[in-house]
């Protein structure tokens, strides 16, 4: 049976990689403003201000004398003038948005930044724990280009090189013994923090991390390859022996005429047959299956419901648009005789190798070394963070429990709390007035549309917009001009009037976009409720 266009099914059940470029949360919730320290990038008092986010706290630097002891307290006073960021997101998936925001945090004020992250499965919280502790790997012990590497083939690989396969058997292992010790947690990772998940929630984290740092049982316990072409073979039907022209159908007419121009003919085809779409070394390095990538869903057989563990991921879109269709440098965006001179893989590989530099430039929050005094947390925090003796991060990560979306409002400590709301265009069913309780007067709305779907048609893609539309009117949100492409995101204000600690929008120097996967049988049928009928189960259930 020929899958029809426009089913939505490509895309799978759970999400992996963003379908939207990369983008920086402090130019979307904040803006210039009433001082020096809240300065846009490129002002004269932002450059001046420029990589103050990652330099050490002032309790690191007193005993280099007077000088900087006065350093030190300028700082903390403009840190203290300047309101933390508190950002939502529902459906962020990858991180792309939190690195790219932290890269560029350098050319903001000095502040401290909470990510506040809720999404659809734990797979997906243990991809985000393994994709920052890779990403803040310590320069002495891994290289950029290294980790540059690394980090591709991690994020959208389905297979894997053997090092790598066993950097995240390392990595795992680590974080699954941390995860039922949130003191130890909180004193080895300070950008983390998952008090706010259930108990049952971690335990089932633990067990995520725990398959993927388990080698013993090999690659039979998740044969990637079989997986996935058994994926495609459902999804194409009797299509399957023409797949090399639908992939490249998909492409010249679907995605190119929306945007994504620079992915390649032969990349795409590589990934739609095999998963590997970033080939960084010779073909043959790669056969160790991408256990990050594994998940596991309810299935009917023979009448009843069964737990099946496999990959129910993305097989239309790739995970080329999120870092691989823009860049700040546009040289790498050139045509000669109507065709890209870089590709969309080669653009990947820059615009992540220049995240990861920037994040090693400006340094990142340590967990060894010096002596540090305590820094007391903002008052009205949600939390209680038991820091031990370290100083405070310039971020944090705070990962609440799955399915709180509509409970959060219920809780003071999140009530008018966020600045900014990210939600991805498979999380916008939870879209309600119960999110627009949590947001502070005047703060910014910032939804993911189905533009690089493949499977949806146009005349789908303006009724999942004006969807959207909709429901954020229901939820007490108004439509703001957008500064970039209005298919691939679509931008909204909380009515009301604007509080004291909230500011308009900052200009960004590139066009801003949306971020995070959707889930394609709500985008298909215009759906605003849960997710696919094959829920998602913990991987601790087999």
């Amino acid at each position: 049976m020929t899958t029809p266009a426009g089913s939505g099914a490509g895309f799978g059940w759970v999400s992996w990689w963003g379908l939207s470029p990369a983008l920086d949360l402090q130019a979307e919730g904040e803006s210039p403003g009433r001082s020096s320290a809240s300065a846009p990038p490129g002002s004269s008092a932002g450059r001046r201000r420029q990589g103050e986010l990652w330099r050490p706290s002032p309790a690191r630097v007193v005993s280099s004398g007077p000088a900087a002891q006065a350093d030190a307290d300028a700082d903390g006073d403009a840190a203290r003038a300047t309101p933390e960021l508190n950002v939502l997101l529902l459906g962020s998936v990858d991180g792309r948005h939190l690195l790219r925001t932290l890269a560029r945090a350098a050319r903001w004020p000095r502040r401290r930044l909470n990510f506040y992250l809720l999404e659809h499965n734990l797979e997906a919280v243990a991809r985000h724990m393994l994709i920052f502790s890779l990403a803040l790997e310590d320069p002495e012990k891994m290289g950029l280009q290294e980790q540059s590497e690394a980090f591709l083939e991690v994020w959208g690989n389905a297979l894997l090189r053997a090092p790598v396969a066993a950097f995240v058997r390392e990595q795992a292992s680590r974080l699954a013994l941390l995860v039922p010790e949130p003191d130890r947690l909180e004193r080895e990772l300070p950008w983390l923090s998952l008090r706010a998940l259930k108990f049952r929630e971690r335990d089932e984290l633990e067990a995520v991390l725990r398959f993927w740092s388990c080698e013993e049982r090999g690659p039979q316990a998740f044969p990637m390859g079989r997986l996935w072409d058994a994926r495609v073979r459902h999804y194409l039907g009797s299509r399957y022996d023409a797949r090399c022209g639908v992939s490249d159908w998909d492409l010249r007419m679907k995605l190119h005429d929306r945007g994504a121009q620079v992915i390649h003919t032969q990349e795409f085809r590589r990934w739609r047959d095999t998963g590997v779409a970033f080939e960084l070394r010779d073909s043959s390095a790669y056969h160790e299956p991408n256990r990050t990538l594994a998940s596991g869903r309810l299935l009917t057989h023979c009448g009843e419901r069964v737990a099946a563990r496999g990959y129910w991921g993305d097989i239309a879109t790739g995970p080329f648009v999120a870092f691989g269709i823009e860049a700040d440098d546009q040289s790498l965006l050139q045509t000669r005789n109507g065709q890209p001179t870089k590709t969309a893989g080669e653009i990947t590989q820059h615009n992540v190798m220049e995240v990861l530099r920037e994040l090693a430039a400006w340094g990142r929050p340590r967990d060894t070394q010096g002596d540090r005094e305590k820094q007391p947390e903002p008052e009205g925090s949600p939390e209680q963070e038991t820091s031990g003796d370290l100083a405070p991060a310039p971020f944090k990560l705070h990962f609440l429990s799955l399915g709180s979306a509509r409970s959060l409002h219920h809780k003071g400590c999140y009530q008018a709390r966020f600045q900014l709301l990210y939600v991805a265009c498979g999380m916008v069913h939870l879209l309600g007035p119960e999110l627009a309780a949590c947001m502070a007067p005047g703060g910014n709305l910032l939804v993911e549309l189905a533009r690089f779907l493949v499977d949806l048609r146009p005349e789908q893609l303006q009724a999942f917009a004006a969807r959207v539309g909709e429901l954020a009117g229901a939820a007490g949100f108004t439509p703001c001009a957008s500064a970039g492409p209005a298919e691939t995101f679509a931008r909204f204000a909380k009515q009301g009037a604007r509080g004291p600690d909230t500011r308009p929008r900052a200009p960004s120097a590139a066009p801003p976009v949306a971020a995070a996967p959707p889930q394609p049988h709500d985008l298909a049928s215009h759906a605003t409720t849960g997710l696919d009928s094959g829920a998602p189960v913990p991987l601790s259930d087999f």
